[in-house]
């Protein structure tokens, strides 16, 4: 080991050779963190396999209660608040009122 080393271990109060150690560990740790690619999320090519407009039936609606957002009516159905507010373009959503009926399907 050079004399940098000694130096270092006195200083930090540790053997030179834990101190080598850590640092291979680091720079180990660190090129794999480096060429690690970053995750990707896939998105579906189709969002729907129905085609036209949903049957009556099919249809659900929800009145809001007091204190509710749409954060919360998504929860409620296992939405999201993007696809609520393609069901109900007229609804802003930081105008709800009680009793507001909104489209969940």
């Amino acid at each position: 080991m050079s004399r940098g080393w000694r130096a270092e271990a006195k200083r930090y109060g540790a053997p030179a050779a834990f101190l080598l150690a850590v640092t291979i560990g680091v720079l180990v740790v660190r090129s794999g963190l480096e060429t690690r690619s970053t995750p990707t999320t896939t998105v579906p090519t189709t969002v729907s396999t129905q085609t036209g407009p949903v049957p009556k039936r099919q249809r659900r609606f929800y009145h809001l209660r007091a204190g509710e957002t749409l954060s919360d009516v998504a929860l409620r159905f296992n939405t999201t608040v993007d696809a609520l507010l393609v069901l109900n373009p007229h609804v802003d959503p930081n105008a709800l009122e009680v009793g507001q009926r909104i489209r969940v399907r």
